[in-house]
């Protein structure tokens, strides 16, 4: 039994790196849940309850950064409602056109959504990469911070 839950944690932490790059699964959320379980598996012997707060504070730091990094790009280049919608949009949309949509769809979405808002295509454009590069920024710091969630998770179980 002890071995199926280390599995399931460890699966759980896969899947939950996976999903801070796919916009459908709480990313660093299932990390964060992996190493719980990890934690609880182990009677909080070598994973303590201070380094699961550590964690629980990164968890929704990745949490704040996926919502706030694409809607910071779009205000930063003045998007409008309908900008954020397109972006929201393209990135359902995304997830299951693959990878090439997966990262363009929020872009063309933005734009689409920003042109109707104010039919002027080079705003639509700037608006559409500004929500664009904010997304991916985002992106990047949740992964980066999925890691760290790990490594600090590696490090507590090794010391």
């Amino acid at each position: 039994m002890t071995i199926a839950l280390w599995i399931l944690a460890v699966a759980l932490m896969v899947v939950g790196v996976i999903g801070t790059v796919l916009p459908a699964l709480p990313g660093a959320i299932l990390v964060f849940a992996g190493v719980a379980l990890a934690a609880w598996i182990d009677g909080f012997a070598r994973i303590s309850g201070w380094t699961l707060g550590v964690l629980a504070v990164l968890t929704a730091i990745a949490w704040i950064v996926d919502y706030v990094a694409g809607v910071y790009g779009a205000k930063k280049a003045g998007a409008s409602p309908w900008a954020l919608v397109g972006a929201a949009v393209g990135t359902v949309v995304g997830i299951f056109t693959g990878l090439v949509g997966l990262l363009f769809m929020p872009l063309a979405g933005a734009a689409i959504g920003e042109y109707l808002a104010q039919k002027d295509a080079l705003r639509a454009g700037k608006v559409g990469l500004a929500t664009w590069l904010g997304m991916l920024v985002g992106t990047v710091l949740k992964v980066a911070i999925a890691f760290l969630m790990i490594g600090i998770f590696v490090g507590a179980l090794l010391l």
